[in-house]
Order: C-alpha cells, then sequence, then structure tokens
C-alpha cells in the first residue's frame, strides 16, 4: 500500500501491465502553436478558422503542479514540457519554478520551435529549467519555411540555439531533427557539421505516423541505420551505452571528439519494452502512448474538488492498466492505419 501526500517524495513506482514503470509526464501546455509544420499540424487544417482550446479549457497552473504531484508520488522524475508550442503561454517559469521544488523531481525540460526562445531562455534557467529541446527540421532556408509552414525564419532560431546554448542549461541543449524523405533528407550531414564541436546534440527522429492529419506514409520514412552509416562515413561513430532505463535515442559518440549525436527510431527499432512515459494534453487529459486515441480526463476530476489521494488513485489506475505498444505493432503489421490517433499539438512529441 502506498500513502501520498501533495508534494512527498515516491515510495515506489507503478506499473503496467507489461511491468513498465511510470518515470516521465511530458505536459502540454498549449495546444497553439506558431508554426503549420506539415507532419504536425499543417496550414490545411489548422487554419485561421481552426477551433483551438480556450484559456479555461487548458489545466491551470495549480492544476498541473498537482497532477505531476501525483505523478511524481508514483514513480515519476522527470517533467517535459510542451505543446504545440509551450512558449506561447503566458508566464512559463513560473511553472517551471513549482515544478522543479516538487520533491522527488531530478529534471524539468522544455521542448520548443524555438522562434520565441530568445526571450525567456535566461528567465527559464533563473527558474530552474534544466534542459532545452529545440526542434529544427533543415539548415536550408526555403526548406525551413516550408516545415514550419511559411511562418518562420532560420536565423533568429538558430541564434536562439547559440544564445541558450551559452547559458549553460545544466542537462545541456539539444535539437530535435524529424528526417523525411523527399523533404529534409539531403541535410542532414549539414545539421550533424553545424553542431559538431559545440556541446549542442542533435537527434534525427524517423518520420512517425502521429495523429490523422499528416497523410503519412511509410516510404518517406528514412531508417536510422541509413542515416548513421552515412553520417560514419563522413565522421567515424562509437555507439554509447544507454544512460538510464527506458532512454528512447540510441546515442553515439564522433571518435574525433566532436560530440554526441542521437538517434530516434521508433518506426524501424520500436522501443515500447522500456517506455516509461505518460502524457499530459492541454486539456487535462492524460494519454499512455504517443498514438493514443483515448485519453482519461483528469480535468473534470480536479475541478470537482477532489482530494490528491482520489486524484493519486485515478492516474496510479490508468498506468496499470497500460498495455499500449503500438509502434512494435505496427511493426508486426497489427495497427490499424485508418484509426484516429490524438493529435501531436494536444500532447507533445
Amino acid at each position: 500500500m502506498l500513502f501520498f501526500m501533495a508534494g512527498s517524495a515516491p515510495l515506489a513506482s507503478v506499473r503496467d501491465r507489461f511491468q513498465r514503470p511510470l518515470h516521465d509526464l511530458r505536459i502540454s501546455v498549449m495546444d497553439r502553436c506558431n508554426f503549420r509544420c506539415p507532419y504536425c499540424m499543417p496550414e490545411a487544417t489548422y487554419h485561421e478558422h481552426f477551433r483551438f482550446l480556450e484559456p479555461k479549457e487548458r489545466l491551470s497552473f495549480d492544476e498541473i503542479v498537482r497532477v505531476a504531484q501525483a505523478a511524481v508520488s508514483l514513480g515519476v522524475t522527470k517533467l517535459r514540457l510542451t505543446g504545440g508550442e509551450p512558449l506561447l503561454r503566458p508566464d512559463l517559469p513560473s511553472l517551471v519554478r513549482r515544478l522543479v521544488e516538487i520533491p522527488g523531481v531530478e529534471d524539468v525540460a522544455l521542448t520548443t520551435n524555438g522562434v520565441l526562445l530568445d526571450r525567456h531562455a535566461a528567465a527559464l534557467k533563473n527558474a530552474g529549467l534544466g534542459r532545452v529541446t529545440v526542434s529544427l527540421d533543415s539548415l536550408d532556408p526555403a526548406i525551413f519555411s516550408r516545415m514550419s509552414g511559411g511562418r518562420a525564419q532560420l536565423e533568429p532560431v538558430l541564434a536562439a540555439i547559440e544564445q541558450a546554448n551559452a547559458l549553460s542549461f545544466p542537462g545541456g541543449v539539444k535539437v530535435n531533427t524529424v528526417v523525411q524523405r523527399g523533404m529534409n533528407d539531403t541535410g542532414v550531414e549539414d545539421l550533424a557539421a553545424r553542431f559538431r564541436h559545440t556541446g549542442v546534440i542533435v537527434r534525427f527522429i524517423e518520420y512517425m505516423d502521429v495523429g490523422t492529419r499528416n497523410h503519412w506514409e511509410l516510404k518517406e520514412v528514412v531508417p536510422s541505420r541509413d542515416l548513421v552509416t552515412r553520417l560514419n562515413k563522413l565522421w567515424p561513430l562509437e555507439p554509447l551505452g544507454a544512460q538510464y532505463q527506458g532512454e528512447v535515442a540510441r546515442r553515439y559518440r564522433y571518435q574525433d571528439g566532436g560530440g554526441e549525436i542521437g538517434f530516434i527510431s521508433s518506426v524501424t527499432a520500436p522501443f515500447c519494452g522500456d517506455c516509461s512515459r505518460a502524457r499530459l494534453s492541454s486539456d487535462g487529459k492524460i494519454y499512455t502512448c504517443l498514438f493514443a486515441s483515448e485519453g482519461t480526463d483528469l480535468r473534470s476530476l480536479l475541478r470537482s474538488d477532489v482530494r490528491d489521494e482520489a486524484l493519486r488513485e485515478r492516474l496510479a489506475s490508468v498506468w496499470r492498466a497500460r498495455t499500449d505498444r503500438y509502434s512494435e505493432e505496427r511493426v508486426a503489421g497489427e495497427t490499424n492505419s485508418a484509426s484516429r490517433r490524438i493529435e501531436m499539438n494536444y500532447i507533445g512529441g
């Protein structure tokens, strides 16, 4: 039996039906985004008349903190703020400050498209943010513009990455690149070269069938193993071991001392067996898989003056019932490609 008090450190880790622990919670603080990336929020769907959540429909900071406290009591040690674009949420550093103060939290990170990062990086660092990940899909200005839906310019994002790197966040700065065949796959070497010897770690991500609005096709996936082969020819690579159980990126180091690089291969090398992540949507639903179709409503529970113990037990029961292994099922041909899945702007990446 576990006894939970708000703000207490975890006494044990809840496990799902495959004995996977709950260690990571990704929190979407905003469903809106200032980009229209075709693989996430294509302009044709997310147009000027699209109905996003009203402020009152999103969880408040108080509500987010309560969910985080419940999750930490069940074994979560890492929190990541996502979107949409999380820096569109006003006063985000104040939320960071509250999250890092929860006993048992070891790391609070942020994923952003970088456009607003220069305005907020110092405040986020001062609030205790541990790590920053910037989504950057190309160094070619034309391709960058196309992949952001024509909503941004490249140079300010690169400048923001340099600024954040100079601030020396404890966990550093990473760049995430979704590689899509025929779109940006020819620029992989340029991205790797740009950030070698800078301390910024680039992670190349296989293009995934997240949501149902990006018209994903398997032929557009560039396998990570192909990228490893290409980069190894230019700069010999050496594999690194995992830093913790459930780490999603396969890490390599440049043998010449150029730093580290990573590959996230959800399509060709699924890591469902070690997945320890839950996702909290902007409107307060908890999802146990990036590819889930249904979530469990916590917002109604939070707004019914429920006690912390009941919130914790609801979250624990959701995780205990978890059987998700979508990426493994995709490889085995057991998925229904036409089934509805939650869109990424509600739960982050």
